[in-house]
């Protein structure tokens, strides 16, 4: 294994979040987010990180990589590596509030889309907002629209298109979900002070829009 290993996308895009790796912690189990206790030996989410940033499991990887060729720069494995075990333990934190919804996080990111933009969206549209495949926004659309949260206008001048809006009950769910989600996900980040999460956000920012631009090129 090496730092940079991560969760795998499914569904064929970023949006459809990343996968629980096998033998990582589980902070929706004993992270306090969820009102559960924390599992024996297990940090939950948030705490207080003093003293264990050099010490996460990324940190041990490195060290040994380190051991194994001396002379190796593991310095972007210690950025990418940290970014993709981030990833994997919010995701396997399960979204608490989405998960008493009955959604999953790439239904909710579809059904915020819909809300966020304020204006019908085709399947196409739907799957660049989300950073989704074609087919896994069709699957979910499907699945929405039999739960009466989504519903499908067709083109008046091309019948292959559809047009997706929300049902007034769809947009009642998110607006009721959004405030407590978000509750959730400061409850994550509580163990970093506001200027620290300021500093990460723009940072990540950054990185982001980099690797935007410039996807093509290093998938090359």
């Amino acid at each position: 294994m090496t730092a940079t290993e991560g969760p795998s996308p499914h569904g064929g895009g970023p949006g459809d979040g990343p996968q629980p790796t096998t033998g990582t912690a589980h902070p929706g189990a004993g992270g306090g987010l969820d009102g559960e206790p924390a599992a024996a030996g297990q940090e939950p989410v948030g705490a207080d990180p003093a003293g264990q940033r050099q010490g996460d499991t990324v940190a041990a990887v490195v060290r040994q990589w380190q051991a194994v060729h001396p002379g190796l720069d593991t310095g972007p494995m210690e950025i990418i590596g940290r970014i993709n075990r981030c990833a994997a333990l919010l995701q396997q934190a399960e979204d608490a509030p989405l998960r008493r919804a009955g959604l999953s996080r790439p239904e909710f990111d579809l059904l915020g889309a819909l809300r966020r933009t304020g204006h019908e969206l085709t399947p196409g549209e739907l799957a660049r907002e989300t950073f989704s495949s074609g087919a896994a926004v069709t699957k979910r659309v499907k699945q929405l629209t039999e739960r009466g949260l989504v519903e499908r206008r067709g083109d008046t001048r091309d019948r292959r298109v559809a047009h997706l809006r929300l049902t007034d009950a769809g947009r009642e769910l998110v607006d009721g979900i959004l405030p407590a989600q978000l509750a959730y996900e400061t409850a994550a980040l509580s163990g970093l002070d506001g200027p620290e999460q300021g500093e990460l956000a723009s940072l990540l920012g950054e990185l982001l829009a980099q690797l935007e631009g410039r996807l093509g090129t290093l998938r090359g």
